[in-house]
């Protein structure tokens, strides 16, 4: 489990075939090692686990659900990408609790000032707007938001100065692909309802 409290950013070194699916490769500061083998790093959202660390290279493998799922078979070498440790169990909760099962992909509609706020809007899939509320959170690339605005095909969060000084998110424009987490709690609460009505589950656990 994470908090989408992003500890920094880093930068991806590459990207290859491996196996079935892909290595990604990461270059993290030295405020995230020493990372063990095996340990759970949330990159840009998605709960990855180090299967090789070298001095700032640090690498993943990525499954084919993950990559069909989220947007890190997009990454090229050069991109900044957030990186949050898994939570200990005695950590306070800043943000809400996430998983790191991303449940899909957004799309950047606009990023930039509005009446003297950052505001980022994200056009995305209807189920996973059918498991936002207004007001409630969001991970988004693995930041923890809370949704000021929730519309028939986007929704929109308030950007404080920090989130967009210690993440990625000055670097997003329109067009570009991010990766969403819905609350689990609503997620669940969703799914108890479709069950007692019979109904089809909607949003699936992500990658």
């Amino acid at each position: 489990m994470f908090r989408g409290i992003i500890e920094g950013t880093g930068s991806v070194v590459s990207r290859s075939r491996a196996g079935l699916g892909e290595r990604l490769v990461v270059a993290l500061p030295e405020a995230a090692r020493p990372l063990a083998l095996g340990q759970s790093v949330a990159i840009d959202g998605a709960c990855l686990t180090v299967v090789a660390s070298e001095g700032a290279a640090t690498a993943f493998d990525l499954a084919g659900e993950t990559l069909r799922r989220t947007h890190l078979g997009d990454l090229a070498p050069g991109a900044l990408v957030n990186w949050e440790r898994a939570m200990r169990l005695d950590d306070r909760l800043d943000g809400h609790l996430v998983q790191g099962h991303v449940d899909g992909v957004g799309t950047v509609a606009s990023f930039g000032e509005r009446h003297g706020d950052w505001w980022l809007e994200v056009v995305a899939p209807a189920e996973l707007l059918a498991a936002m509320v207004p007001k409630g959170c969001v991970a988004v690339d693995g930041i923890s938001l809370t949704l000021a605005e929730l519309a028939a095909d986007r929704f929109a969060c308030t950007i404080v100065p920090h989130t967009r000084a210690v993440t990625n998110l000055a670097t997003r424009k329109a067009g570009e692909r991010v990766n969403l987490e819905c609350d689990v709690l609503i997620k669940w609460l969703a799914r108890l309802h479709q069950q007692s009505r019979g109904a089809a589950p909607g949003a699936a656990a992500g990658a």
